[in-house]
């Protein structure tokens, strides 16, 4: 079986220098779910990542685990679980489970309700 490599031309780093350089994440119009795009340095052995979501308690709301992806610019969808209580904070960490770990970076958000939930009451 022969697989397509595209001649990019990029320096791939080895997983000591592997790294994420950016994460951001924007809230959906209904307010319950969150697009997140991440990218990492181009690598030449494939990292494991893991993201979690918590609220402004620090309780975890959403969390997922990559495990070897297929690129360094990734795209994807979380849920958020429970009632809304900013601001978010979205961790991303990069590491090899026989190798080098990368401390977590942290994304800093609110999400604005959805206009159908309901309100709670003010007094």
């Amino acid at each position: 079986m022969d697989f397509f490599f595209p001649e990019d031309n990029l320096t791939r780093a080895v997983p000591e220098e592997t790294k994420i350089n950016s994460l951001s994440a924007q809230p959906y119009p209904d307010g319950r779910r969150l697009r997140v795009n991440l990218e990492v340095t181009p690598f030449q052995k494939r990292p494991y990542i893991e993201i979690i979501l918590t609220d402004a308690d620090g309780n975890e709301v959403s969390s997922t685990s990559i495990v070897e992806p297929l690129s360094w610019k990734l795209e994807f969808t979380m849920h958020i679980r429970g009632e809304l209580n900013n601001p978010y904070k979205l961790n991303a960490r990069l590491y090899y489970p026989d190798g080098p770990s990368n401390e977590p970076i942290t994304y800093s958000f609110d999400v604005e309700p959805h206009p159908d939930d309901p309100q709670p009451a003010s007094t």
